[in-house]
């Protein structure tokens, strides 16, 4: 049985659960599914993609009513099939009946259940194709393609299922040469955890970094409370939890770089992760990555997701530089369709609107940062 995704398990919904969402759990049971009150009334062993499905849900104000939105993360995962479109319509028309299903115990005021259905493509024309055969096949069932994906539809995920002299190997030369030359410059990388004594100054660090990086490239970021709770979550245990750890690159008494990472059985993730300023020539976010895969390995994950970048090699991108660095490490490029939606009330028509007008405005905010 496939674990689950890293959004799909309650320890993630729990989180969210603490910053602006309301999980719902649900046991697959055929067609149909049965809410429960949380994950642990499933056996361990019985804890797969097939079995649970997690519904985030989030209240809102639309004019002077409040309205809610659903969301389920990297679900359901999309059936094996040599040809993905020969089974299009069939997933398609069963995120409807998903929603149909979970409808019932949604709060009454839920505009929409919106997916980001687990699908995988190799390139960026296969995931094309994929949609629009979609858009034709959405016009006769209660599914269309969402404005603006919730995650991330393009990332880089390297298999960890080779040794690590392996996986320098496929990486690009210049890549193996920078990791290489961070250790030699004599960057340090240190792991921290939020029950280690030195925790608080370490993450405050981090969040400079943070600063530093949002001012730079004008990356959004939450306040610093969201990232505590996350690393106080995903302390090391002997329960079955994931794994949050805080990585610091340092230089002497400079601290360089960081990154978040979580650690699970179906994968390892990199969520987050900032830059200083100085010393940039010494690449200290190429020694922190390559010391969080081979952790990694360590802890059994089977792949490494590196977790967003533009969709391709664009240099006009104002993140090309981002798709450069995360596909240098030699995993495989994956492209996913986007969100899709399941209308649950006529004020869906209104809240695309304003969705629509939101990520035009961001886009346009995002070029004129960049100067583009």
């Amino acid at each position: 049985m496939m674990p689950l995704r890293f959004l799909q398990t309650e320890f993630w919904a729990s989180f969210k659960g603490e910053h602006g969402w309301k999980p719902y759990y649900f046991k697959a049971e055929g067609s149909s599914y049965t809410p429960i009150h949380s994950q642990s009334e499933i056996p361990f062993d019985e804890l797969g993609s097939e079995k649970l499905l997690t519904v985030l849900v989030r209240q809102f104000s639309l004019k002077v009513k409040k309205f809610s939105i659903a969301y389920v993360p990297m679900a359901p995962e999309y059936p094996a099939a040599e040809d993905k479109l020969s089974i299009q319509k069939e997933f398609l028309s069963s995120l409807e009946a998903i929603a149909k299903a979970v409808k019932p115990y949604l709060p009454k005021n839920t505009i929409c259940v919106r997916f980001d259905p687990a699908v995988d493509f190799a390139s960026c024309e296969e995931r094309d194709e994929w949609n629009k055969k979609a858009d034709s096949i959405c016009k006769g069932i209660n599914v269309k393609r969402a404005p603006v994906a919730i995650q991330p539809p393009d990332t880089t995920i390297l298999s960890l299922d080779k040794t690590e002299d392996e996986i320098l190997g496929a990486m690009k030369s210049k890549w193996r040469y920078n990791i290489r030359l961070a250790a030699k410059k004599d960057v340090k990388v240190t792991r921290h955890f939020a029950t280690d004594s030195d925790f608080e100054a370490a993450f405050d660090q981090f969040y400079a970094l943070f600063e530093q990086t949002s001012k730079r490239d004008g990356v959004s970021f939450h306040n610093k409370s969201y990232y505590i709770d996350l690393l106080k979550r995903g302390c090391p245990s002997s329960e079955k939890r994931p794994l949050i750890t805080l990585y610091l690159a340092k230089h002497e008494d400079d601290y360089l770089a960081g990154i978040i990472t979580l650690f699970c059985p179906r994968e390892a993730v990199y969520l987050y992760g900032a830059s200083g300023n100085i010393k940039r020539n010494l690449m200290p976010a190429y020694l922190l990555q390559w010391t969080a895969i081979q952790d990694a390995k360590k802890a059994g994950c089977p792949v490494y997701d590196f977790y967003g970048m533009p969709p391709a090699a664009d240099e006009k991108h104002p993140m090309h530089g981002l798709y450069l660095f995360k596909t240098g490490f030699g995993g495989a490029i994956v492209h996913r369709p986007g969100s899709y939606d399941v209308k649950l009330l006529s004020a869906y028509n209104l809240y695309i609107a304003a969705e629509r007008l939101r990520a035009w405005w961001h886009k346009k905010a995002l070029k004129k940062l960049h100067g583009r």
